[in-house]
């Protein structure tokens, strides 16, 4: 069983930047599949990017990247021009056999991060 914890998140003007970072622990991070889902008061938890183990990936947003460290068993979420609609508290989610945009394809679910973007 692998533990996850988000950082990263906080206060942001619109048009800024945040890093975020999802850290595992329990267990090595590097078979697992791993995405952010993110989830704004009153709608549905929402896919935001996935990876893989060899770093294939996915992304519904344009202004963001994610990327994964393997050896620090991390992987990280670069969200750029950040608007005001972005705002949610964001989950970082793994699964060592499935990977996709769907909510139920994933494990392991960490407490979430809130980000808040002024405009």
């Amino acid at each position: 069983q692998v533990q996850l914890v988000e950082s990263g998140g906080g206060l942001v003007q619109a048009g800024g930047s945040l890093r975020l970072s999802c850290t595992a622990s329990g267990r090595t991070f590097s078979p697992y599949a791993v995405a952010w889902f993110r989830q704004a008061p009153g709608k549905e938890r929402q896919f935001v990017a996935a990876i893989t183990w060899s770093g294939d990936s996915m992304l519904n947003e344009g202004r963001f990247t994610i990327s994964r460290d393997n050896a620090k068993n991390t992987v990280s979420l670069q969200m750029n021009s950040l608007k005001p609609e972005d705002t949610a508290v964001y989950y970082c989610a793994a699964d060592h056999t499935h990977w996709g945009h769907l909510v139920n394809q994933y494990t392991y679910w960490g407490q979430g991060t809130q980000v808040t973007v002024s405009s």
